[in-house]
């Protein structure tokens, strides 16, 4: 029986060595990626892509990758959450056929005020945002909301480097998806911080557009993977309610 939300939440650890004879059922981690992939993403772009690694020469390349840390060693799978910010121009197009696919055979004239936005959206905001020129129209468009942004509310995430962290941002969120996910039914991970991505792009054969998010490491925990109790910063030292 699955656990719930909350269960799912408070049973996740980052789990450093898996039960070596314990397997895991591919078909499951793949849902579980699935629902990765219904995590909230910055203009529905999904700017993200899932590598789910289950060959054992692969993994064996990933342990060398990860530092040789345990959660990589002893991982019967691994998932690799890659950013694909190279990817925006082609899932604006997805967008823009989406929204016409389901406008149907209505004329443009026909459009209502909501669907042309919509359209005008991903056919001129987006590459107004994403569009770049060695980090040069970022700067520009920068300084330019810079100013307008004196007198009322304005978008200032526009450089190349803020573009980044919004593609980091909403894979790191379909990493949650994925890690309570598994954890709802009863499969351990942890995500792992320590890795060479140079070469985890290599293994993977991604292109230079492509950056590594999060690597994860996937099993069941064994009786002494988890290196101690759950510590968090007292809540009210972190909660602000205003």
């Amino acid at each position: 029986m699955e656990k719930t939300v909350t269960e799912a939440i408070r049973y996740r650890r980052s789990v450093r060595i898996f039960d070596p004879e314990k397997e895991l059922d591919t078909g499951k981690v793949r849902s579980c990626i699935e629902n990765a992939v219904l995590a909230p993403t910055s203009s529905n772009l999904q700017l993200w892509e899932f590598y789910h690694i289950t060959e054992p020469g692969t993994l064996e390349k990933m342990v060398h990758a990860c530092l040789g840390q345990n959660a990589a060693k002893t991982a019967k799978q691994m998932v690799v959450i890659v950013a694909r910010r190279d990817l925006w121009k082609q899932r604006a197009g997805d967008n823009r056929e989406f929204i016409k696919k389901n406008l149907g055979d209505k004329k443009p004239s026909e459009y209502s005020r909501r669907e042309k936005f919509a359209l005008g959206y991903y056919s001129k905001v987006v590459p107004a945002v994403y569009v770049e020129f060695l980090g040069i129209v970022g700067w520009l468009q920068y300084f330019l909301f810079s100013i307008i942004g004196m007198f009322r509310p304005v978008y200032r995430q526009v450089r190349r480097s803020d573009m980044r962290i919004v593609a980091h941002k909403s894979a790191g969120l379909a990493a949650q998806n994925f890690m309570i996910s598994m954890a709802a039914i009863g499969y351990d991970t942890c995500p792992m911080e320590g890795s060479d991505t140079l070469r985890i792009k290599k293994i993977l054969g991604l292109p230079w557009g492509a950056e590594v998010t999060m690597t994860i490491g996937c099993g069941i925990r064994d009786d002494k993977g988890i290196y101690g109790e759950r510590f968090r910063i007292h809540f009210e030292k972190v909660y602000r309610k205003i």
